[in-house]
């Protein structure tokens, strides 16, 4: 792989002196524009900071199963599956309640996100989906806590006015050899010229995944998944818009699959997995520099978690339920005081309300109701006001920014009575970029991070993983100083970034042995603010266009992250990974084959060799190839996508299930 990865530096190099000559040809890498980074629109190729654009058209080629997978490949991005129904996006080496994501600029994570892998982004729809834009290693500044990694932001689609009343149709159906997938979609949209409104259902009924040529079958880990969503649009005026946004899905009997098979379990499952999120948006301008742009936005979000379990040869039957209401608020002003200056502020607020309870049932008798895994109702208010600036001075670009977040949790706990912590964090970032043309820009910056310390960090009672977790109430909030350096490069044939960056992290919550506590066997632990650690790496991205209808890409990440307080790597950090490909496109149809690869993983720390996720000695490397192909016309789509030709076993570092073997996926869409 390292053989590789120097041709793939020399191929880089290369095309890049072949591409001053073909100046003609376009190139997509960089030519995108991104709100993320600063929460206002700027050129990706301008912006001091490493983002990837995901756009609708990237979407439709690669059809992906669920919103994680469409992460699968992206650069600097790495995809954990816990189980099928699930996937977890790493953002250099980072993953669960140390990256942020956002719905629509609304804060998916809430205070009962966990450390580690998780579920969540998976109750996301992938058809609803317009873009999705990865900021690594910022994003705290602008959106709060949790953006140790980065920040993922997923947009979803906006129906368009138009002059004349019209309607506009979408049916979906896509089929997975070995029974993997059956799914239905059907969209609806209509318009006006002051209304527009868009909706959906989509209905996907998941199999067991089929593994590579030693795995099989993997069972149980197919799901059931039902999706909902609606969009309404008003023009209150030429300048005004009102926005009203529903979104839902529910999942059933989502099986973690390596309980099943590494573990003593009969039965181990969400079931339900639900998140419902409805928002109004009021957006417009105004004739004042200091307020070119206002937006309101207001959101309710309720996430449902249900986990079932019981042991083999147990009669008992563990019934587990969190519930989380969540409330916000987003106000934010866009100033474009001159052609020099123009900045982003606001203050945000966001209340979440916690249920959790636990019922416990052996057979012929009687429910035991206790504690949930989190103090029953428990809340958590976390507000803030933001503001980022830039400037610009001749081919200088400077940004600064700076944010107060404060919160107040109140936990009700059985055991140790009411508990009530008031945190605050302030935070800042800077940047500069030097434009040496219309095509470069050398860049570096800084970023500070927090992650406050949430309710599944305080108040967690229970089996977590092979561990016993007990509350601890006095913990600080993490914090992160990122580093990074970069170069971005487009002409209309070539197009390649690079950074390099290291992001150093403290005050990290661990979980600690209580030497000595043992509850039902199961070592106790609890939560304490006593690890520091660093992770640095390198990106490359590269994408060549060397004719009418032909591509060259690739991209590549590396991440190397050390725990200074343990002397030991950081836990689960991803290898060296990535992707290339070749892209033939022409009128209407597409073909597209693509490898992706991982190196082995051997730098263990202490808790992943004790996973039994992770085999003995580590992750063994992979290289899976993948071919896409399609047709797209004004009635009627066609795609099909052929994964792992080679049908090689493999799996991703970190996960509790294979990849998919050799398998055909095919996508038919009609339109009207």
């Amino acid at each position: 792989m390292r053989i590789f990865y120097c041709c793939f530096f020399i191929l880089s190099s290369t095309i890049y002196s072949f591409a001053q000559e073909r100046d003609s040809l376009r190139t997509e890498l960089l030519n995108q524009v991104n709100v993320t980074a600063n929460r206002t629109q700027q050129k990706t190729l301008e912006t001091a900071g490493s983002v990837s654009v995901i756009s609708a058209g990237t979407l439709q080629t690669y059809q992906p199963r669920t919103t994680p997978e469409a992460l699968m490949g992206s650069t600097g991005v790495f995809i954990q599956k816990t189980t099928h129904g699930a996937g977890s996006p790493f953002l250099r080496g980072l993953t669960g309640n140390q990256t942020l994501i956002l719905i629509d600029g609304i804060r998916l994570n809430n205070s009962t996100f966990r450390y580690g892998p998780n579920q969540y982004l998976n109750t996301i729809d992938p058809f609803i989906i317009d873009k999705i834009e990865v900021l690594r290693g910022g994003g705290s500044v602008a959106y709060g806590s949790d953006a140790l990694g980065g920040t993922l932001q997923l947009f979803t689609s906006n129906p368009a006015f138009s002059d004349k009343p019209a309607v506009h149709g979408k049916a979906v159906a896509r089929y997975a050899t070995g029974d993997m997938e059956k799914m239905l979609r059907a969209g609806v949209a209509l318009s006006g010229s002051r209304v527009a409104f868009s909706g959906g259902v989509s209905i996907r009924n998941f199999g067991d995944l089929i593994g590579g040529d030693t795995t099989g079958k993997q069972s149980p880990s197919g799901y059931k998944d039902r999706a909902f969503d609606a969009k309404l649009l008003f023009g209150l005026s030429d300048s005004w818009t009102l926005t009203l946004a529903h979104q839902s899905v529910s999942q059933k009997h989502v099986p973690l699959y390596y309980r099943y098979e590494l573990e003593n379990f009969a039965l181990n499952e969400f079931d339900p997995q639900k998140r419902s999120l409805s928002y109004f948006k009021l957006n417009g301008t105004t004739a004042s520099k200091w307020a070119s742009e206002i937006s309101l936005t207001g959101s309710w979000q309720a996430t449902n978690e249900g986990r079932l379990s019981r042991k083999n040869g147990s009669n008992s039957l563990r019934t587990e339920t969190d519930k989380i209401q969540t409330s916000g608020l987003i106000f934010n002003i866009q100033s474009n005081i001159n052609e020099f200056w123009n900045a982003s502020s606001g203050i945000e607020i966001y209340n979440d309300q916690v249920e959790s309870n636990k019922i416990d049932q052996v057979d012929g008798t009687s429910p035991v109701t206790s504690r949930g895994l989190y103090p029953n109702d428990s809340k958590y208010l976390n507000y803030a006001v933001y503001s980022l600036h830039q400037f610009k001075l001749d081919d200088w670009r400077f940004s600064l920014g700076g944010r107060f977040n404060g919160f107040r949790i109140k936990v009700a706990d059985e055991v140790l009575g009411n508990v009530s912590v008031k945190p605050t964090a302030l935070i800042g970032n800077a940047s500069v970029s030097y434009l040496l043309n219309e095509h470069s820009n050398f860049y570096t910056s800084f970023h500070s991070g927090f992650r406050a310390p949430n309710i599944d960090d305080m108040g967690t009672l229970g089996i977590v993983d092979f561990r016993y977790e007990v509350p601890a109430y006095d913990l600080k909030p993490e914090t992160s100083s990122n580093f990074e350096a970069g170069y971005k490069f487009r002409s209309e044939g070539f197009a390649m970034s690079a950074a390099l960056y290291q992001n150093n992290l403290r005050n990290l919550i661990t979980r600690v042995q209580v030497a000595g506590q043992k509850i039902d066997g199961i070592d106790v632990y609890r939560k304490e603010n006593v690890e520091r650690a660093y992770i640095r790496g390198a990106e490359l991205d590269v994408e060549y266009v060397f004719s009418e209808y032909w591509k060259i890409y690739g991209s590549g990440a590396y991440n190397f992250g050390k725990n200074v307080t343990k002397n030991e790597p950081v836990r689960r950090i991803p290898p060296l990974n990535g992707r290339f490909g070749l892209e033939y496109r022409r009128s209407q149809w597409f073909v597209r084959p693509e490898a992706w690869f991982a190196e082995k993983q051997t730098r263990l720390a202490a808790g992943d060799a004790g996973d039994n996720r992770i085999p003995k000695g580590g992750t063994p490397g992979w290289v899976v190839v993948n071919v896409m192909a399609g047709i797209d016309t004004k009635h009627f789509a066609v795609n099909a996508v052929a994964q792992n030709l080679t049908n090689k076993d493999y799996r991703t570092h970190g996960s509790g299930i294979n990849g998919v073997g050799r398998s055909l996926w095919l996508t038919l869409t009609g339109k009207f």
